[in-house]
């Protein structure tokens, strides 16, 4: 479902990383994970459960799917239709790896690879069953767009649903450091949630970090678009648009890392500059990535990388 150890990333060949060590430098046993997984999700609206839910037994998906919409509304007294996370079905799970290499106080990143988790036709439990998996076996440190909000607690519930475990989600760590600490970036790197103070300030959209920035954001699609493009059977579309999600997303997390002074400029670059390597190689089936790449250039006026 999810690939296992091995990966190429240019001319450097990345074989049985371990998913961690342990950094006594400072003079305390401190957890360094060696790899970076910058992830998202699309879903669509749960109407299995409505009936459930609200006695609604209609079995037209349409008319199911507006009695969602209605009961969110009425429990929000008409501010927000937007399904709560349990009422999420997760259609693709995309994600960025990179391995990261410690270098006294600075990091720097090797990008292994940009996907999907499974094939297009696997079914939800199918998907989730393999990002816990492929989880408990790397042991990353999380990247993530409004990730502990939405993205992990939908996995957590629709796992739950599948009789899906997941107990390295839980039990990693300690009190404070751990996938359950809001605020270990180290463990779980929700940039929403880091680049507003942890809400001293306003929340933005990643389609506003990007425009900022010279990163392309959202372009093409939406999220608002993927229940069309699943009624449609484009899945694929899906797919593709979730990594371009990534891909922002890793990119914000760069730009991130060298504000903290974490990564160097010199290592911003070569991240960056990794990141066009892998979509020069891509191939014709991955056409979403030049895509990528050409409003890129438009962002940035062709400047991708830093002076």
């Amino acid at each position: 479902m999810f690939p296992s150890f091995g990966c190429r990333s240019g001319t450097r060949v990345c074989l049985f990383i371990p998913a961690f060590v342990y950094n006594t430098a400072k003079g305390a046993l401190t957890m360094q994970h060696r790899s970076l997984f910058v992830f998202d999700i699309e879903t669509i609206p749960d109407t299995d459960a409505v009936p459930n839910l609200t006695g609604f037994t209609e079995p037209d998906l349409a008319a199911r799917r507006a009695e969602l919409e209605r009961y969110h509304l009425e429990i929000t007294d008409g501010r927000n239709s937007f399904p709560r996370q349990p009422f999420h079905r997760v259609v693709a799970i995309s994600f960025l790896e990179a391995e990261i290499e410690y270098a006294g106080a600075q990091e720097i990143y090797y990008l292994k690879e940009l996907r999907s988790g499974g094939e297009a036709g696997f079914d939800e439990a199918q998907l989730l069953q393999g990002f816990f998996q492929y989880f408990e076996h790397l042991k990353p440190r999380l990247v993530s767009f409004n990730g502990r909000t939405f993205d992990l607690p939908v996995l957590k519930y629709r796992a739950m649903a599948h009789g899906i475990a997941a107990p390295w989600l839980y039990g990693a760590g300690d009190k404070w450091n751990s996938y359950k600490s809001r605020y270990a970036m180290d463990w779980h790197c929700d940039l929403l949630d880091v680049l507003r103070d942890y809400g001293a300030s306003t929340a933005v959209k990643l389609s506003e970090v990007c425009a900022v920035m010279g990163f392309p954001g959202k372009f093409g699609a939406d999220g608002s678009k993927v229940a069309e493009m699943i009624d449609t059977g484009d899945i694929q579309g899906v797919r593709d648009y979730c990594e371009t999600d990534v891909l922002n997303t890793y990119l914000v997390y760069l730009r991130t890392m060298l504000h903290r002074g974490t990564v160097t400029r010199e290592g911003y670059n070569r991240a960056v500059a990794d990141v066009i390597t892998m979509i020069e190689q891509a191939g014709d089936d991955r056409r979403h990535l030049g895509s990528f790449m050409e409003a890129w250039g438009k962002a940035s006026k062709n400047t991708f990388l830093l002076e």
